[in-house]
């Protein structure tokens, strides 16, 4: 009996599959628990297929979160083509909340970008689409404070951000704080505290 021929795989795109994937299986297990083996499966590819387009699982991460930059400097962008005040407050205040809605939207991305980042590799991809998103904010925070202060006023607006985040993210938010008016709180704040110092 002659077996059949066995087809060739073919993908549409498959290093998008394969980042999808990796996104699907850190949104679903443990960062330690992600294997190439595991994305593999997910992406219906053969084990191997990973480790020929990212070379090992950190060179994975490593894209994932400059893939993550690339949407949260985008969606910067957008968020601030929206505001039609011309005063800076009004930009940076959207800035503050497209930075949220991003790390809501995106947990396992940001989770990289952000946060645990053991195994992953500070690739040219990842550290471009970075440090974009810092030279906007510092950008943004001049605009208030001027040249000089900016990167220590980026630094405040970055870690106050980041820090609403991981509560929101980790549901540890005290209950009785609204997800949404907390984020407009934390905005308003950030913003006079910056005005303060001019």
């Amino acid at each position: 009996m002659l077996l059949a021929e066995k087809k060739p795989y073919h993908h549409g795109d498959l290093r998008e599959a394969l980042l999808n994937a990796a996104e699907q299986a850190l949104a679903e297990t443990p960062l330690e628990q992600v294997s190439l083996r595991e994305i593999a499966r997910r992406a219906g590819v053969s084990h191997a297929a990973p480790k020929h387009h990212f070379g090992s699982l950190g060179g994975l991460f490593a894209e994932v979160a400059a893939r993550g930059f690339q949407r949260f400097n985008a969606e910067m962008i957008a968020a601030s083509a929206r505001i039609h005040d011309d005063a800076p407050e009004a930009h940076l205040r959207a800035a503050i909340r497209a930075y949220l809605r991003f790390a809501a939207n995106n947990r396992p991305a940001y989770g990289l970008m952000f946060g645990k980042r053991a195994e992953m590799e500070n690739s040219p991809a990842l550290m471009a689409a970075g440090a974009e998103a810092w030279t906007r904010l510092e950008n943004d925070a001049a605009k208030i404070v001027g040249t000089i202060r900016a990167p220590a006023a980026a630094l405040m607006i970055w870690s106050c951000s980041h820090g609403l985040a991981m509560l929101i993210l980790d549901a540890s938010l005290p209950p009785h704080l609204d997800v949404d008016a907390s984020i407009e709180s934390i905005a308003t704040m950030v913003i006079a505290g910056l005005k303060a110092e001019v």
